[in-house]
């Protein structure tokens, strides 16, 4: 449906009025203050005027709490600036690795359990090895020749003579050679940065298929 300018202007008009009945009359801003001490002055009685010190008085604090205002909001602007700055410099972030500080992966009986590994050199050969909580290499998935970058594994959940494993916390590393005859490794949990997304006030990542939220981030290289 097309917006007409009467749309647009009623929309105005309905918003301003919304804004000017919802002001908040429960406390007085420097502007009211100012407005009291000019009705005072207007209605004292000319026999007895008002004392000069309660005058000097009361625009001292006048003075204050517009000095008070001004700085809350100053302060206010200075917190949302660096708070876009911040998020704005993780930009620069993009094309680095960031890592969650885990290989952890999670396996559950009766689904196959799918995981992504980075790998920064091209591979010639290697292995992905499954590993229990003791370090104990219960499976080896080939990983084949392959150029460098970020590859999907799945895991049936069995080991090496076709037993299921239980439910439960397990973790993927890698060994692989590149081209020049080089050994290697790599695991689960460290990706390039891909892009970054901003979406209600959080920052994300995308590192290897999934967007992560930056606090989950335990380092950047």
């Amino acid at each position: 449906m097309a917006i007409t300018s009467t749309g647009l202007n009623a929309a105005t008009s309905a918003e301003y009025v919304s804004s000017s009945t919802t002001k908040d009359n429960t406390a007085l801003d420097k502007d009211d203050f100012m407005t009291l001490l000019l009705v005072e002055l207007q209605n004292q009685d000319p026999t007895e005027p008002m004392d000069s010190e309660k005058i000097l008085s009361q625009t001292s604090q006048l003075a204050t709490l517009e000095a008070s205002e001004n700085t809350n909001k100053a302060l206010a602007d200075l917190a949302a600036s660096l708070g876009n700055s911040q998020q704005f410099s993780t930009i620069s972030a993009i094309g680095k690795t960031a890592d969650i500080g885990s290989n952890a992966i999670t396996f559950e009986e009766g689904a196959d359990t799918t995981f992504e590994i980075y790998f920064p050199d091209d591979v010639e050969q290697g292995n992905v090895e499954i590993l229990d909580v003791n370090g104990n290499t219960l499976k080896t998935l080939d990983v084949g020749t392959n150029s460098k970058g970020v590859y999907q594994f799945t895991w049936d959940g069995t080991d090496t003579s076709g037993n299921s494993v239980d439910s439960g916390m397990y973790y993927a590393t890698a060994s692989y050679t590149n081209p020049s005859g080089t050994a290697l490794t790599t695991r689960v949990g460290a990706y390039p940065i891909e892009s970054v997304r901003f979406d209600a006030g959080k920052t994300l990542l995308k590192v290897g298929s999934n967007y992560v939220p930056l606090e989950n981030i335990k380092e950047v290289y």
